[in-house]
């Protein structure tokens, strides 16, 4: 009995530990070293790593990416300024109000990954609107769209979303063939200058 209760209390700490493990964790980090914590500039890339990976599955909407790259922009101007104030580094006051704002980051990357909103591929258009959005997820996991580019792209992406929206929401679940034309010729334009600023030379900090 005594061998049975043992052999109980070992299979229960093996199984918590391994659920402990799979539980995510919000602000994840590219390092769990506590001596060794992940620099200002890996936290940077790690978040944008985690963004192109919910723009390309769907978790992300075009508005939460919108609204996401354009906190990392301000937070990548907010770095910019403290540096070159500093002769190139940060004080210990400025890393530590960063590391905070890159904690809250974080945690919002976290949230809308896993909130009830997705977009939406479906429909006439569905598959322009996907591959846009990978398009735009190659770029940010590359470092070839700025923070602030994406905000930029995700803001025409998100009006072209609300508008075959309105027009189904008017023509039964559908387009008529001038809405698709004019939805057509808008991505057209988001087509364009995904491939601009994909090649225009500016880069994401790292």
């Amino acid at each position: 009995m005594k061998r049975m209760m043992m052999i109980f209390a070992a299979s229960t700490l093996l199984t918590g530990g391994l659920f402990a493990q799979s539980t995510p964790t919000p602000a994840a980090t590219p390092t769990a070293d506590p001596n060794h914590p992940a620099t200002v500039n890996e936290r940077r890339e790690n978040q944008q790593d985690r963004i192109a990976n919910g723009v390309a599955s769907g978790e992300l909407t075009a508005g939460e990416t919108k609204n996401l790259e354009s906190r990392e922009a301000n937070l990548n101007r907010e770095i910019k300024d403290d540096r070159v104030a500093d002769g190139g580094k940060l004080t210990a006051a400025e890393h530590k109000q960063v590391n905070a704002q890159q904690n809250n980051l974080s945690n919002s990357i976290y949230a809308d990954k896993h909130n009830a909103a997705t977009q939406n591929y479906k429909g006439e258009v569905g598959e322009r609107q996907k591959n846009q959005q990978e398009r735009i997820a190659q770029g940010i996991r590359s470092g070839q769209l700025t923070a602030n580019e994406t905000a930029h792209l995700e803001n025409r992406e998100q009006g072209i979303n609300e508008q075959v929206h309105a027009d189904r929401a008017g023509n039964g679940g559908k387009l008529t063939g001038a809405e698709k034309k004019q939805i057509n010729g808008e991505q057209n334009k988001a087509s364009q200058k995904i491939y601009r600023d994909k090649h225009n030379g500016a880069r994401q900090p790292k």
